[in-house]
């Protein structure tokens, strides 16, 4: 394999980038004094990932996972840590003979013979992200400016203009920054930040599971809590209470926004942030999992002219995508859309949205009232938690609107006693709701690595006594490859069922019938349940029939 002469002849050569646009980067380089591959990456011109692919595959060096990098300083005595800093390397182990280290570019000749010259030792080179090896220098070495004998509990105690010092720091920054772009790239929909009593944990959920991706020293947790919350403009002082933020943030070219929440704990403050990437939303029916025996008559649903249409499940089952779709099909000029919500999640375009602030009165009762003089066609209400919210809505939908929302229940039959549990007259319910949409989330099956497999009926039966009276002859499950991490999963779709209201289902609702008889009708109706519905999609090789069974049994 013949090496490229450097980082620059390989970007042009692989075509990562147009000559016109390099020459800017370069242009860029010698104003700043920065290191190419951090230019590239940090205009976005180049996905770091992809500039990692693009070196492994010229040169044969493996990439250095996250497991990769050492819990503590490796060979610290014989290498100086500004030097590591200057040349974006990270010594990640060594024998007597070897020092395995990572370089962000490893076709640079220099730092490979100047650390081989200090450490007295043949270099094994692998090829880092760039935020992956900054966050290790952070994390392993802390500030430049740090001194031996700083005490790490010392930020606790700082006053307010500490902490501020402390989160505007540039390893704390880049910290930050690193810890974000790592998890936008990664398909995160959430950091968490853990501290613990001697480590801060940070974790990604990626497809609905969570994942360890780092443990940071206890001495960087004020650092990096006071840094979020400057970011998200909260109080940087208040340590008691918990707190709820915003905050926008440009990652490799497009700008993401990220909803922050902190939680005080007995090892100190928690922190949660929600990305919400408008570009990586789908509001597309097909690719959420939608299949045409529900989303037609759902988009009937929709369409009509008047009337409530639900969608329910537990929290974090998809249903404010769900409504967002259903708001972006039905988006057009001659419409007018209002929205009451709680966070406002993404900002869509032509659609007016309004945020509940309950302090000063404006919840979504108040809102859906204010919404009527407006002149709307159709209201989101991003949840009925009320009697009074739930009215009305029922008052909008009897006067000529459509409504839209959300309710917290397992499945569409249970939405209609819910109503009914919280005084809404069965009448009026009949009336006015025109369906219920239940659905859950499952983790989708990376489609480059998935098995197909004939599964036994003792194995059947293990999973679920019903599986077993079925004929199914072809399953799938995970195997893992590059595309999904190793996971074998990548991405999530739902799993749906569909309530109308029938002329049979409305007698039952009228008549006060129990959920179980208003599922049995709607079965008989021709209702696709969610486990069918989930156990459908995993013989198709969507998804694995243990993923339908974790988010479909309890219902």
């Amino acid at each position: 394999m013949n090496t490229p002469k450097g980082l620059d002849q390989l970007v042009l050569e692989r075509g990562l980038v147009a000559p016109e646009t390099f020459a800017r980067a370069q242009l860029v380089q010698e104003e700043t004094g920065e290191r190419l591959d951090a230019v590239l990456t940090r205009l976005g011109l180049v996905a770091e990932q992809t500039l990692a692919n693009t070196i492994a595959d010229a040169t044969g060096f493996p990439i250095a996972t996250p497991e990769d990098f050492p819990q503590e300083p490796v060979a610290a005595e014989m290498i100086s840590t500004r030097f590591l800093r200057d040349v974006k390397a990270i010594p990640l182990a060594q024998t007597d003979s070897e020092l395995r280290v990572a370089f962000t570019d490893p076709l640079d000749p220099y730092p490979l013979q100047a650390l081989g010259f200090a450490a007295d030792r043949k270099i094994a080179p692998m090829v880092g992200r760039t935020s992956d090896v900054e966050a290790a220098l952070d994390r392993l070495y802390g500030s430049e400016q740090q001194t031996d004998g700083e005490d790490p509990n010392a930020a606790d105690e700082a006053d307010v203009e500490r902490l501020k010092d402390l989160a505007s720091d540039a390893p704390v920054v880049r910290l930050v920054n690193g810890l974000i772009t790592r998890a936008s790239e990664s398909r995160a929909s959430d950091i968490h930040i853990e501290p613990t009593d001697d480590s801060v944990k940070v974790r990604f959920r990626i497809d609905g599971a969570l994942k360890e991706v780092e443990t940071l020293p206890a001495h960087l947790k004020s650092a990096l809590i006071s840094r979020i919350k400057v970011m998200s403009s909260l109080d940087i002082a208040e340590r008691r209470l918990p707190q709820d933020g915003r905050l926008r943030i440009a990652v490799r070219g497009h700008e993401i926004d990220l909803r922050v929440a902190t939680s005080p704990t007995i090892h100190g403050e928690t922190v949660v942030l929600r990305i919400l990437d408008r570009s990586k939303l789908s509001l597309d029916f097909k690719s959420l999992g939608f299949e045409d025996a529900v989303l037609d008559p759902y988009l009937h649903a929709i369409r009509q002219p008047h009337g409530i249409v639900l969608v329910t499940g537990p929290t974090g089952s998809g249903k404010t995508t769900t409504l967002y779709a259903s708001l972006a099909t039905l988006n057009s000029p001659d419409r007018k859309i209002l929205t009451i919500e709680d966070p406002i999640e993404y900002r869509l375009a032509g659609i007016n949205q309004t945020q509940v602030k309950p302090q000063i009165g404006l919840t979504f009762a108040a809102a859906l009232r204010s919404f009527l003089r407006q002149d709307p066609d159709v209201m989101m209400v991003g949840e009925i938690r009320d009697l009074e919210t739930a009215e009305v809505a029922v008052q909008s939908a009897l006067t000529g609107h459509t409504i839209l929302s959300t309710l917290h229940t397992n499945d569409a039959s249970s939405t209609v006693t819910r109503l009914l549990d919280m005084g809404v007259e069965p009448f009026l319910i009949t009336s006015t709701l025109n369906a219920v949409l239940a659905q859950r989330l499952v983790r989708r099956l990376c489609p480059h690595c998935r098995e197909e497999y004939t599964p036994s009926q003792a194995a059947l039966h293990a999973l679920s006594p019903d599986l077993a009276e079925r004929s199914i002859e072809r399953l799938y499950r995970p195997k893992g490859c590059p595309a999904c991490d190793g996971t074998g999963f990548r991405g999530r779709l739902c799993v749906t069922e569909l309530l109308e209201m029938t002329d049979e289902i409305a007698r039952l609702v009228l008549a006060r019938s129990e959920a179980r008889e208003i599922q049995r009708a709607a079965v008989a109706n021709s209702m696709r349940t969610m486990f069918a519905d989930g156990l459908a999609k995993a013989q198709n090789g969507l998804t694995t029939i243990e993923e339908v069974l974790r988010a479909t049994r309890e219902v």
